[in-house]
């Protein structure tokens, strides 16, 4: 085997994987899911304000 071969067979598996992942994350059954989890940093803000006006009422 010629280190040129086990080069080509290097890029052409990555490239597959590449593309692989970009297909599973773009994929219509996911987007629900990563939208949800890319609004989560603004829900635990929404919550930590809720809980200061509890606690300023009080």
């Amino acid at each position: 085997m010629d280190i040129n071969l086990l080069r080509s067979l290097v890029t052409v598996v990555s490239v597959v994987t590449f593309l692989g992942i970009v297909v599973w994350a773009f994929g219509a059954g996911r987007r629900e899911r990563f939208d949800e989890a890319a609004h989560l940093p603004f829900a635990d803000d929404e919550i930590a304000d809720r809980s200061a006006l509890t606690s300023a009422r009080r």
